[in-house]
């Protein structure tokens, strides 16, 4: 029973209801038990004909069994005079809602080839790495890159600039109030960290504004803080990035390879735009049917372009810089993967060297600008050579783009702020989710090489459907464990409602919600949504709940984005995250999966 005091005068009781079976759980139960009770040949059939798990065996659904009734002790007494070992309703349903029974196999791991060049994948990359907060006036540390590299980012950025006596390296945001770090730290962090997570290569993509003598420092600084883990090829190119698998444990070095040091007024101004950025990232991905520019906005509703203000030095032409140059040759001779944008535009930027492999970066704006008339080159390049995405220099506030434009060209790296938190940052939490979280998703076919007929992938072309996505929300718990009685509503338990949907191709993206249900930790609802796909490979499934707030905005109540590539069929318990992305310990729905 829980107590609401309203206007002082009263108080309002209401009885805490506890979760039970919803009636298609029960009914399925009665399907596959015997006389009230489940045992291994019973649960094992339904393992396989409900939950899709075709290669379960007896002995699996009975160690499901033990594990239920160790966890749940109390329910074993059920059964007394039949000796244990089996399920009755209760116990099923805490098997159904618990830990061991989550959307994505957790024994699934690392199942993707991992032995294809670098290019072929999708890597978790992070934009900024070093900062705490915002772009302008926040501490840079080691702090951020180390949660980074623990979540499973593999790439990290780090900006040098020469510190105060030109004498050493620190790592800032050049021309704001950000506070440096010594570059020396963020190294020692990365070495020390690098592979909490997952074994496969780190990059290091490194925004350079130093002089040769720093050049050379870092070079010195680099090699004898990794050792052996540094990985620098042989020879100034190749023909195709070397593979995850080849460059396990190992650490890379991304960047243009270093030219005379120019003084800031010949550079590029960063970062100084005067136009305040807004929060728009609940809005922009909360669209019931797709808006595309709304997607393509995403965090970013004040309609202000940036271009004018990017992020990277890699936007300087080749050829604006001066051609008598000073070069630091240790330094060069440790990057693995070269950047830099061609004189000549944009086309010739994408243009395809056989003999030779290079990293293009470019703007979230500029790939939309880009996307409208050079779409296919994009898939091309990216077919072979590394795109990577940064956010404009007008978020000031760290928020992120929507990351689909990105991916669905094939661009490698797209760069997150990993600090913030909204919309976009959950999708790319839950894009990394998938091959057993290690940083690195293999690109679907269609991005790798063209089609039968020798066209390659359309990124705008209209698509046939090819998957159907099926899923039901059941029910939702663990909210009055989690959160204090009022958190939601002083004056009454909360109003809850979800909302499901898919981030993919413009096609494919759309957002659905459920009825509210009024007054209850425990809310059933029982509905079912059906999702037409178009690119299934690209499709991520986005679950969000919210509580219904007749005078204010709507209060948040957990989140999660799946990749659907890896969704398991049947009734699943789906954990939600808070808004940073960390799991709650109690909050769950559970729902059910069906893809035909």
């Amino acid at each position: 029973m829980s107590t609401y005091s309203v206007c002082f005068c009263y108080r309002r009781k209401f009885r805490l209801g506890t979760a039970e079976p919803p009636s298609e759980v029960r009914e399925l139960f009665e399907r596959y038990s015997e006389s009230g009770a489940m045992g291994a040949e019973q649960l094992q059939r339904f393992l396989v004909e409900v939950q899709g798990e075709e290669g379960s065996t007896r002995e699996d659904a009975q160690a499901v069994i033990d594990s239920v009734l160790r966890e749940h002790k109390h329910l074993v007494a059920l059964f007394p005079k039949r000796g244990g070992g089996l399920l009755g309703i209760d116990a099923f349903f805490r098997y159904l809602s618990g830990e061991a029974n989550p959307p994505l196999s957790p024994s699934l791991g690392v199942h993707q080839d991992m032995t294809a060049p670098l290019s072929h994948y999708f890597i978790y990359t992070g934009h900024n790495s070093y900062l705490t907060g915002n772009q302008l006036s926040s501490d840079c540390s080691d702090v951020p890159i180390i949660k980074a590299l623990k979540r499973g980012v593999r790439v990290i950025e780090l900006d040098m600039w020469p510190n105060s006596t030109k004498d050493n390296v620190d790592i800032l945001h050049g021309r704001t109030l950000t506070t440096p770090v010594e570059m020396i730290r963020c190294l020692r962090s990365i070495k020390e960290h690098a592979f909490s997570a997952s074994p496969y290569p780190v990059v290091i993509t490194l925004e350079d504004h130093l002089t040769p003598d720093l050049q050379a420092k870092v070079a010195e600084m680099v090699t004898q803080t990794f050792g052996n883990m540094l990985f620098y090829p042989k020879s100034d190119s190749r023909e195709e990035f070397p593979s995850p698998e080849e460059l396990k444990m190992r650490v890379i070095l991304s960047t243009k390879p270093p030219k005379e040091y120019l003084e800031s007024k010949s550079m590029k101004d960063k970062g100084n735009g005067s136009q305040k950025e807004t929060e728009g990232d609940e809005e922009a991905w909360g669209k019931e049917v797709p808006d595309i520019k709304a997607e393509l906005d995403d965090e970013d509703k004040n309609g202000h372009d940036g271009s004018e203000h990017h992020n990277d030095e890699e936007d300087l032409e080749d050829g604006d810089q001066t051609s008598n140059q000073i070069v630091a040759p240790e330094y060069t001779r440790l990057i693995t993967i070269h950047a830099g944008k061609p004189k000549g535009g944009l086309r010739e930027a994408l243009r395809v060297d056989p003999n030779k492999v290079r990293r293009l970066s470019l703007s979230e704006q500029e790939l939309v600008k880009a996307s409208m008339s050079y779409s296919k080159e994009i898939v091309r390049f990216t077919q072979k050579n590394m795109l990577r995405i940064y956010p404009k220099g007008t978020r000031f506030n760290s928020s992120n783009y929507n990351p689909l434009i990105g991916w669905m060209h094939g661009a490698q790296m797209v760069a997150f702020n990993m600090q913030g938190s909204g919309r976009s940052l959950w999708c790319m939490h839950g894009k990394f989710r998938a091959n057993g979280g290690c940083g690195y998703v293999k690109k679907p076919d269609f991005l790798l090489k063209p089609d039968e007929n020798g066209e390659v992938f359309d990124p705008k072309a209209e698509q046939l459907v090819k998957k159907t996505l099926k899923v039901k929300v059941y029910m939702g718990d663990g909210w009055h464990l989690d959160f204090r009685h009022t958190h939601f509503d002083m004056y009454s338990p909360p109003d809850f409602y979800t909302r499901v949907g898919i981030a993919g191709v413009p096609a494919d993206t759309i957002m659905k919600k459920t009825k509210t249900i009024e007054d209850n930790w425990t809310p059933v609802w029982n509905e079912e949504f059906i999702f037409s796909l178009t690119v299934p490979e690209l499709a991520l499934l986005r679950i969000e709940v919210h509580e219904y707030d007749m005078s204010e905005k709507d209060d948040f109540g957990g989140q999660t984005c799946l990749p659907v590539s890896e969704l398991r069929t049947g009734i699943r318990a789906v954990p939600l995250h808070d808004r940073k992305g960390e799991k709650y310990k109690s909050v769950k729905l559970l729902m059910r999966f069906e893809l035909v």
